[in-house]
């Protein structure tokens, strides 16, 4: 393994593991009971709401990131933040507005999975491990760069 691969697969782990942390702030305290309520219904009030959680979402994700990468003294690339944290608004947004989550949990043949709220919420499920997988591209955008 070349000095340069190990570099890019260290920064894409650490990277990682802060966007998970940061999602999880991001997506569970800095949301406000108005945006997720509101986020996904139509009209200009549900973009505002999805617009004001998408701003706190990723000013949260991005101080965790650089945070992490100040503390280790990550070597990031502002091209590779700037295009991972682009990819990760508009998926982010994407699947906030839920009817992409539908979609795939048809697709699987699972739309019934989006109606179960015991013993566990299906929709909420599928939308943080849709999340995840996106948050995983981002990731790979900002190593990339590195």
């Amino acid at each position: 393994m070349s000095h340069d691969t190990l570099i890019r697969s260290v920064v894409f782990a650490v990277v990682l593991a802060a966007l998970f942390v940061g999602h999880s702030i991001g997506d569970h305290i800095a949301q406000t009971d108005h945006q997720a309520s509101r986020k996904a219904s139509s009209g200009a009030a549900a973009w505002r709401a999805l617009g004001g959680h998408l701003l706190t979402y990723h000013l949260t994700l991005t101080a965790v990131l650089l945070l992490t990468a100040a503390a280790l003294r990550l070597p990031l690339s502002p091209v590779g933040v700037v295009a991972g944290l682009a990819f990760s608004a508009l998926t982010h947004g994407l699947l906030d507005r839920r009817w992409p989550v539908r979609a795939v949990l048809r697709l699987t043949r699972s739309p019934e999975f989006a109606e179960t709220t015991s013993p566990v919420n299906g929709m909420y499920v599928a939308d943080q491990a849709l999340h995840h997988l996106a948050l995983l591209g981002t990731a790979l955008l900002i190593a990339a760069f590195s």
